[in-house]
């Protein structure tokens, strides 16, 4: 090969990678290109069902007033973004429970230091069709329900028929607080598992879908998906305390026994583009939007 011939393989060789760069640099996950002084890049979220349309509308308002930023928002559960931000697929994961220590191990062993944002906070609330005569419930009766030794709803105060028992899928937040929580009275390592007979569904929305048509059902749901056709229990600490509503004000005042709050995880440094966007949700804007919504905002 001839010197001239060598030196123009090398310079093309040599853009090849420059454009390559280039290319990652703009399309890369939270990116930010800040020419002209305005926000702009793309932020990838990926995460907890019981969070996607709060996230969705976050995004939504956001772009409102950043309109060269690109937010893209998808669900799967809180499993599903932990595992994408290990992995570097998504920019932010959404969370409604903390992160486990051996997904915690997982990001240490590549590298990862992952950063937990505290977004807002949510009640679960226990429901039941409109129809059942059942109007409180206790954190032990819900465990016995849950992990099927109560089977019948003259056990607990209604009246007699079979309690169908919906969850949410196990990659779910909502499913492993329920369980931590409520089955096993907060113990992380506890062994009581949900009945064999559970019916696990995909969305906070299809078990709302479910109570609404199924007399029998009860169900455990994000505070914001409480709607009209369903009806939300009261729940007690114990079997002598008094039955209290979820809402967003016993929620925050802590009154309320099935609470938490809802995560954004990101990665140690992560890009301007994205801590702009966490600034932005928890101050009074984002906030707004988590009312909006009735979930619980972090202050009042």
């Amino acid at each position: 090969m001839t010197v001239n011939r060598l030196i123009k393989v090398l310079s093309a060789s040599l853009a090849a990678v420059l454009m390559s760069v280039l290319v990652f640099t703009v399309m890369g996950c939270g990116n930010q290109n800040t020419a002209g002084g305005g926000k702009s890049g793309s932020i990838q979220v990926k995460g907890s069902d019981t969070m996607v349309n709060l996230a969705q509308m976050w995004a939504e308002d956001y772009m409102k007033t950043n309109p060269q930023v690109n937010i893209a928002v998808t669900g799967g559960g809180s499993g599903t973004g932990i595992t994408a931000i290990i992995n570097g697929t998504t920019d932010i994961a959404d969370s409604s429970r903390e992160m486990k220590q051996q997904e915690k191990d997982d990001a240490q062993a590549k590298g990862i230091e992952v950063v937990e944002n505290k977004v807002a906070l949510d009640g679960i609330a226990v429901v039941v069709n409109p129809a059942n005569k059942v109007a409180d419930l206790s954190v032990d009766q819900l465990a016995d329900i849950f992990s099927g030794k109560i089977t019948d709803w003259q056990d607990v105060g209604g009246e007699s028929g079979q309690i169908v028992i919906l969850s949410r899928e196990s990659n779910s937040g909502t499913h492993v607080f329920f369980k931590e929580h409520i089955l096993n009275k907060g113990k992380s390592d506890g062994k009581v598992e949900y009945a064999s007979s559970a019916l696990l569904l995909p969305s906070s929305q299809a078990i709302v879908d479910e109570v609404k048509q199924n007399p029998q059902g009860i169900g455990y749901i994000g505070l914001g998906y409480v709607k009209d056709g369903i009806k939300a229990l009261k729940v007690k600490k114990d079997a002598s305390a008094t039955g209290v509503a979820p809402s967003v004000d016993t929620v925050q005042n802590g009154t309320y026994p099935v609470s938490r709050p809802l995560f954004m995880y990101t990665k140690k440094g992560a890009p301007q583009t994205v801590q702009d966007y966490l600034d932005w949700i928890t101050g009074t804007e984002g906030q707004k939007v988590v009312q909006d919504l009735e979930f619980v905002p972090l202050k009042k």
